[in-house]
């Protein structure tokens, strides 16, 4: 089973599962979980190949979402699910797969289609990190910076690095191989899902373009949208606050 820990106790409204993105793990989730649990449960996990959860052969979107189905059929059933990216497109599967698990989802800066780009850059950048030498954090993200990473990155992929190891928690070889599954979507999987889904993406993101509506409304019929202007791809991390306030007012909905 994946790793997963929780925030606050359980009240009326469901619990909400929050799955984190490619390079990513339940701690960049932490502080928006913790505040979050003021009125609900809140579970924040690790996707396989990432952070403490199990290390897998594939990365496919079928497989993550039985991750997530396993998690939630242990913590109790049904609950709400917000994903980011990679954790999107896995939570829309999850809920187009095992719909009963799930009663709202909140899609963060992705869109169920295929995308042509590749973050293969951020593997190499992380492979160039010459880990026998850290002491600190603070040292690989000095790596990451010459390699040309932005400042925002190096501290998010940073979180996944163990000094006490010297290790990434991370399973590079395997993401590398799978590439081609996470930026694509997987087309045999079918709809509709007719549950809420709250579809939030940044500003200035290229992520979630209008021409991708029809296919999000085709699996989604009853997807709303709404953009966080000023930041890009990683909304939940450049404005926090808005992107949490953003949350809190769609699940307060019926």
């Amino acid at each position: 089973m994946l790793s997963f820990s929780e925030y606050g106790t359980a009240t009326d409204a469901p619990a909400l599962l929050i799955v984190h993105g490619l390079y990513g793990s339940g701690r960049n989730w932490g502080v928006i979980a913790k505040r979050l649990s003021d009125s609900r449960r809140v579970i924040t996990v690790d996707m396989r190949n990432h952070g403490d959860s199990p290390r897998a052969n594939t990365q496919s979107y079928e497989d993550m979402a039985g991750d997530l189905a396993e998690v939630i059929r242990h913590i109790g059933a049904p609950m709400d699910v917000c994903g980011h990216s990679m954790g999107g497109k896995a939570s829309m599967v999850l809920a187009l797969r095992h719909s009963d698990l799930v009663n709202r989802l909140i899609i963060a800066d992705i869109a169920p289609v295929a995308y042509e780009h590749s973050q293969q850059e951020f593997i190499d950048a992380m492979r160039k990190v010459d880990l026998g030498t850290l002491t600190r954090r603070s040292d690989a993200q000095e790596q990451l910076a010459a390699a040309g990473i932005e400042p925002a990155l190096q501290s998010f992929f940073t979180q996944s690095l163990d000094i006490a190891t010297k290790s990434w928690k991370l399973n590079l070889d395997v993401l590398e191989a799978e590439m081609p599954k996470i930026v694509g979507w997987p087309d045999h999987v079918t709809g509709p899902f007719e549950g809420p889904v709250f579809f939030l993406s940044g500003g200035t993101s290229h992520y979630v373009l209008p021409a991708y509506r029809p296919a999000i409304k085709t699996l989604f019929p009853n997807a709303y949208f709404a953009k966080l202007p000023g930041v890009g791809h990683w909304l939940h991390a450049e404005n926090p606050r808005d992107f949490e306030a953003s949350v809190r007012a769609f699940l307060g909905q019926s």
